[in-house]
């Protein structure tokens, strides 16, 4: 209980740190879900929830990729998790680019949390900033999209930030995520979740403290008890915010296990509901077993809440947390 309004205090304080920040950072475009097999992970995650699927198209785009000309072919196709619209890529494999090296370092998983800019100027405008600070471009891309030049920029902060930041300018305005809050936050497991808070306040973004999550006895993993101390942090970035995790080795837990299997980067979706037994065997069903289990709080009372890890890794690197607050 402590831990949460602690953390909930600090999400207000820092939330004021991207007020230097052009607004467009506020709010969360799309994320880019890369995957060697996007016909593959579209079928169950629709049968997940999501929704507004445009179903894969080969697009050609051209740009730079590590500052020199290139030409990135794609197979792509977006959906929605309510509030979190979702462009998944598939890039060709004969070619090399930035999206082929996340591939081959992660496996599968999200590569870049993408803003919309205003307009072509905006986005060099921001590329000129994060260039004064140190950061280059690690991938411009322009695709034709109904019939519009839609200009994609991929800065390289993923190193030392474990996301790509992304922008985008969609002349006319990019779709908008819809208003059904589908999606509280997105979750990174990393090492050293101090140096990245250092790191995202250096290029003017919000940082975050860390608070240790001390073990429950109510905690599980694959069904068996687990009890799990790891350090947490939240930035608050807009409707969507972002949960820190630096978790230990052992005892085995969820965190350990992605960053083994792809590195760090984004572990977990979390998606609150009202009914996490319903939900949960919605998964199952599907064959995504509760793969981690936990609450916070007095279960039951204002405050407190459950929360299950379902075993979605397997469709795309990234996994469903179900959340049940009180």
């Amino acid at each position: 209980m402590k831990l949460l309004r602690s953390l909930a205090l600090m999400c207000l304080l820092l939330g004021t740190g991207y007020a230097q920040l052009p607004d467009y950072y506020q709010t969360i475009n799309r994320v880019t879900w890369l995957s060697p097999n996007i016909d593959a992970i579209l079928p169950p995650w629709t049968a997940l929830g999501m929704t507004d699927i445009h179903k894969p198209v080969q697009i050609k785009g051209t740009g730079t990729d590590h500052g020199k000309p290139a030409s990135i072919d794609t197979w792509q196709a977006t959906g929605r998790l309510g509030n979190l619209t979702v462009n998944f890529l598939q890039p060709a494999e004969s070619q090399s680019n930035a999206y082929i090296d996340f591939l081959k370092k992660h496996k599968d998983g999200i590569f870049s949390v993408v803003h919309e800019v205003p307009s072509k100027e905006a986005m060099d405008k921001e590329i000129q900033r994060m260039a004064n600070l140190g950061v280059r471009l690690l991938q411009q891309v322009t695709l034709e999209i109904d019939g519009a030049p839609v200009t994609y920029a991929y800065f390289d902060t993923e190193p030392q930030g474990k996301y790509v930041l992304g922008l985008v300018y969609w002349p006319g305005g990019a779709p908008k995520p819809l208003e059904q809050k589908t999606v509280s936050h997105l979750a990174f497991a990393v090492r050293d979740a101090a140096a990245v808070s250092t790191y995202w306040q250096k290029l003017g973004l919000p940082g975050f403290e860390l608070a240790h999550a001390t073990p429950r006895d109510d905690s599980r993993y694959r069904g068996q008890p687990l009890l799990l101390p790891f350090e947490v942090g939240f930035q608050r970035m807009g409707v969507i915010s972002y949960e820190w995790i630096q978790p230990p080795s052992i005892p085995p837990n969820i965190y350990e296990d992605f960053l083994q299997r792809h590195g760090e980067g984004i572990q977990h979706i979390g998606l609150p509901l009202n009914d996490l037994p319903k939900a949960t065997a919605a998964y199952e069903k599907l064959g995504f077993a509760v793969w981690q289990a936990g609450a916070w709080g007095d279960i039951g009372k204002p405050g407190s809440g459950q929360y299950h890890y379902m075993d979605t890794d397997k469709i795309g690197g990234v996994s469903a947390e179900l959340i049940r607050a009180y």
